[in-house]
């Protein structure tokens, strides 16, 4: 296979400060919706990934995530609403 993922270049998208919290908010939700995903396909929280024991580490609330994995979130968050933006829709409160 010779696939390379080409994501929309975002670089210069600026998003305005009062999104700080809409960002925060998706990332949560961004883990609530892959952890009951995860647990609706059968898998529970284990300490240690594990694929045919369907265990994951990270089904759990996401304040009790490391930083990282919240990053993770967050930067998934961030990418999708600069997409959205970057195909010219407004973000408004």
């Amino acid at each position: 296979m010779n696939y390379k993922p080409k994501p929309a270049d975002l670089s210069a998208v600026r998003l305005p400060d009062e999104i700080g919290g809409l960002v925060e908010s998706l990332a949560r939700n961004v883990h609530e919706v892959w952890a009951q995903g995860r647990i609706d396909d059968g898998w529970k929280y284990g300490e240690l990934r594990d694929d045919a024991k369907k265990t994951h580490p990270c089904i759990v609330p996401y304040e009790d995530l490391t930083e990282k994995e919240r990053d993770f979130d967050r930067r998934t968050a961030l990418s999708t609403i600069k997409f959205i933006m970057s195909l010219g829709y407004k973000i408004s409160k």
